[in-house]
């Protein structure tokens, strides 16, 4: 008997054990669940009265990149903010920057640009490239891609961006015979003026005369009219719709700045169809070398042609203006770079003052250096997304459908953990075999469907303009020593002007 309640006895421990360890798995387990799968309230991030504050009194619109730095430190890779009426989800991880661009879709929508969008309505205008979304999306990049993506379409533009960037190299010359110490002001001036004449010169055939000794005005007026629209986009986007009509002047000169460059993109698009009306009228043969011929030939409507016309020569501009801006700045700041970099262009040229695409497919250290100034000053150094289909996963994130997500590229690129010495100017790092970046880490120009459909050309004459600029002048800072800080403008510019001092070679 005694042996047998023994035995009863440790039955029930054990059975009493096995329930306990059951229960308390079963009660463990939504914990698990919980901490895998966190909701859009579980994301940390600054209240909306304390980002404000940080926007509009501390000046936080034009250091914006600056806020990635500081709201990954303090909050990690995930974070949100509301901008205005806006929410945002904030992705500071290269992995995690993968995770969302690997669930966007088959139509992605890059960000809502909300003020862009309210402007077409409100003027009746048809979308872009950069504004549509959808199907009209597709459609665009379909036709564009066909003449912007092939490498062998793409130099087939060599020779007219050629012509520009000699024009460029006179002007530059011109421009610092006017000072003693042969010191060109504001480079980046006069890089925006190359960028506009190098697009232009691709989509119309013509030249419209940037690079001129004397400006067109309506040129002027077009670039100041881009300058102006960017500043503006921040503030339009940051005020709900229903203070356009309280606080008026920035949707007004918001509406004005783009009012005025789609009426440029109009004229000049007007003008090359007249030019081309008139070759066949003459029985030449037109061959249709350039974009807007495209767009004319694939039967989409006018006004979707002067969209687009207008959003491509917006985004030829400062791509250029920017990223040789900054790389001048800094091969002027790190002169053995200079040297090296002089030493492959004149090898692979051979005496030949006029490098060619084939020229610049052999120079892996330009292509280097120019990595290295886009990894540190990412033209868009914050690019977004919005899933509108379905909720998606970010790390240990559920995210809503329709959520703005802010791709933080300017963090991630100057992240200590992918890229020693993140701060430095090291172009070198690109040509290790063996040092491997994330390959999400630097994605200057997005990736995927959405991803910069110019880049090609964009890079195509960035290289040809500084093989030719370091052929016939060593550049030096104005004042050694002196430090120009990146700004947000929308996108990244120097916080003050760059002044490059050029040395005949």
């Amino acid at each position: 008997m005694a042996q047998t309640l023994k035995l009863v006895n440790r039955s029930s421990s054990v059975f009493r054990n096995l329930t306990e360890a059951w229960a308390e798995s079963l009660l463990r387990r939504p914990e698990k669940v919980i901490k895998r799968h966190k909701s859009l309230a579980d994301v940390p991030g600054p209240s909306a009265i304390s980002f404000l504050t940080d926007i509009f009194c501390r000046g936080g619109l034009s250091r914006l990149h600056e806020l990635q730095l500081q709201g990954k430190a303090k909050y990690g890779p995930v974070w949100k903010a509301s901008f205005g009426p806006i929410l945002t989800v904030h992705v500071a991880d290269p992995a995690l920057i993968e995770q969302v661009l690997r669930q966007e879709g088959k139509h992605p929508i890059r960000s809502d640009l909300s003020s862009w969008k309210d402007y077409r309505e409100y003027r009746g205008h048809s979308y872009g490239l950069l504004t549509a979304e959808g199907e009209e999306w597709q459609q665009f990049r379909s036709i564009l891609g066909k003449h912007m993506l092939k490498p062998k379409e793409v130099e087939a533009y060599n020779d007219v961006l050629s012509d520009v960037v000699g024009d460029l190299i006179k002007k530059l010359n011109h421009q610092r015979n006017q000072n003693p110490n042969k010191v060109v002001k504001d480079i980046s001036s006069e890089f925006y003026r190359f960028g506009l004449e190098g697009i232009s010169s691709v989509l119309f055939e013509s030249r419209i005369g940037c690079l001129e000794t004397t400006i067109p005005e309506e040129t002027e007026k077009f670039i100041k009219s881009i300058n102006t629209m960017f500043v503006m986009t921040l503030l339009t986007m940051a005020m709900p719709k229903c203070l356009h009509k309280i606080f008026k002047k920035p949707w007004q000169k918001f509406c004005e700045s783009w009012d005025y460059m789609f009426a440029f993109g109009k004229f000049y698009f007007l003008l090359f169809l007249a030019d081309i009306a008139e070759k066949v009228s003459r029985g030449e043969k037109v061959e249709g070398k350039f974009l807007t011929y495209y767009l004319a030939q694939e039967k989409i409507p006018m006004k979707a042609v002067y969209g687009n016309v207008t959003e491509l020569l917006l985004a030829g501009v400062d791509t250029i203006s920017s990223t040789l801006s900054w790389t001048l700045y800094e091969l002027a700041r790190h002169p053995h770079v200079q040297s090296a970099l002089f030493e492959e262009i004149t090898k692979v040229q051979q005496g030949r003052k006029v490098a060619t695409a084939a020229d610049v497919a052999k120079m892996p250290l330009m292509k280097a250096v120019v990595k290295e100034v886009l990894r540190l000053y990412p033209v868009i150094p914050g690019n977004a997304r919005v899933v509108s289909d379905r909720d998606i996963q970010i790390g240990e994130y559920i995210i809503p459908k329709k959520t703005l997500i802010t791709l933080c590229h300017y963090a991630t690129s100057r992240d200590e953990k992918f890229f020693s010495d993140p701060n430095e100017f090291k172009p070198e790092r690109w040509l290790k075999k063996d040092d491997c970046h994330h390959p999400y880490a630097s994605i200057p120009f997005g990736f995927g469907k959405r991803s910069c459909i110019g880049r090609r050309i964009a890079e195509l004459e960035v290289y040809l303009a500084l093989s030719r600029i370091l052929t016939h002048f060593e550049v030096r800072p104005e004042c050694p020593g002196s430090v120009v800080k990146p700004m947000t403008r929308t996108l990244l510019v120097p916080e003050k002007e760059i002044n490059i001092q050029f040395l005949e070679r």
